[in-house]
């Protein structure tokens, strides 16, 4: 079940009472499931303004896949792709608006246009640059672990304790970040569920979700259609919503604070119905059944 925090957003303080909503706004030609759908900044927009009626607590925009097999994209297709879409979401919406990116140029760029979160999928190791930019710009920030880099995670990723390795990695860097003076209350971790994981790394994270809860920061899951619930269930990328839902209840249940989500609106209901028993749970209540 969520620790009550606070999470500091620029301009904004959050209470971290119940799991975040994070609704994926992708506007790439190629990311594994809406590649191609929200390039335009006005589809794109309605989109975002869809997944906010829906829920959504925040949104996240990228304009470079991070899908297995993806190849890099140059540091100016991706302000062009990137920009114009989030200065046209912020103008639209109220809720914050997180970029997903590597690259310091970009995220500077997104932060000047409405963005205030940098989700950083390489944990400040993409561009040496990065922790300046989110630093001097007082945004919150986003690190996840990744073994190696979208093209080649999936070849054989090896760990000898992937919870450990994974945690060990996540504090070394905030550590890092916090040193490079990013705010504490403004750093959140992800296990990088799908980056560099075999199945059963995906399954040893989930299932030890309240290991990276104790690092003391807020914690973002992202399993949304990944190709591990489709090794489960032998369903395609565009049946695994009911899959997707089975890994959010678990990850409401094992403390996830944030929830990075395609489909809010079903994945919302399924965070309610998994907050109340969880919270019955750890009430120790136990219902009489005549």
């Amino acid at each position: 079940m969520v620790t009550p925090m606070e999470f500091q957003l620029k301009g904004q303080r959050l209470r971290l009472e119940r799991p975040l909503l994070m609704g994926i706004v992708n506007v790439t030609p190629d990311s594994f499931f809406d590649g191609g759908r929200f390039c335009d900044p006005q589809r794109a927009v309605a989109h975002a303004l869809r997944l906010v009626e829906e829920g959504a607590d925040l949104l996240d925009i990228g304009a470079e896949s991070t899908r297995p097999g993806a190849l890099p994209v140059d540091e100016q297709e991706e302000r062009r792709r990137l920009v114009p879409v989030v200065a046209a979401v912020a103008k639209a919406v109220s809720v914050p608006i997180s970029v997903d990116t590597s690259k310091a140029e970009v995220a500077k760029a997104a932060i000047d246009a409405g963005a205030i979160m940098v989700n950083d999928v390489t944990a400040l190791r993409g561009d040496s640059a990065m922790v300046g930019v989110v630093a001097q710009a007082g945004v919150a920030l986003v690190l996840m672990h990744m073994q190696g880099t979208p093209d080649i995670m999936q070849h054989a990723p090896r760990y000898d304790d992937v919870v450990g390795e994974v945690a060990q990695f996540l504090a070394e860097r905030v550590r890092y970040a916090i040193d490079q003076g990013v705010a504490r209350d403004r750093i959140v971790v992800d296990p990088g569920i799908g980056f560099g994981k075999t199945l059963g790394h995906n399954l040893d994270l989930l299932a030890n979700l309240r290991v990276f809860a104790e690092l003391g920061y807020p914690v973002l899951v992202g399993p949304s259609r990944k190709g591990f619930i489709g090794q489960l269930t032998d369903q395609s990328v565009e049946a695994r919503g009911w899959g997707t839902a089975g890994v959010v209840a678990l990850a409401v249940e094992q403390g996830a604070n944030i929830l990075r989500v395609h489909d809010v609106g079903p994945m919302k209901d399924v965070a309610k119905v998994a907050v109340a028993i969880a919270r019955r749970i750890s009430a120790g209540v136990r219902e009489q059944h005549a």
